[in-house]
């Protein structure tokens, strides 16, 4: 696994594959938390998806290129809404 003290916030997502899967937002613990801006489609819309620190292979220039392929890689994203309780 790469050091995660050298994922940047806006560095591009990659699978293995060379398919992009997002970009950073910023690491939180061990995930890497992507934009909402970049973070699916329909009902995925407006929301942080985080991929695993344990899927980086390595760090190339400004991207992040994971060990699995981008489709397998998006079944390892968690999802937060953001909402709280009211």
């Amino acid at each position: 696994m790469a050091d995660a003290a050298n994922i940047k916030e806006h560095m591009e997502v990659i699978g293995a594959d060379g398919v992009h899967v997002g970009k950073v937002d910023r690491v939180e613990g061990d995930r890497i938390k992507l934009t909402k801006a970049d973070s699916g489609e329909g009902h995925h819309k407006g929301h942080h998806h985080f991929v695993p620190l344990s899927l980086v292979a390595e760090i190339e220039g400004d991207r992040v290129r994971l060990s699995a392929n981008a489709d397998v890689a998006v079944t390892f994203e968690e999802e937060s809404g953001g909402q709280s309780a009211s």
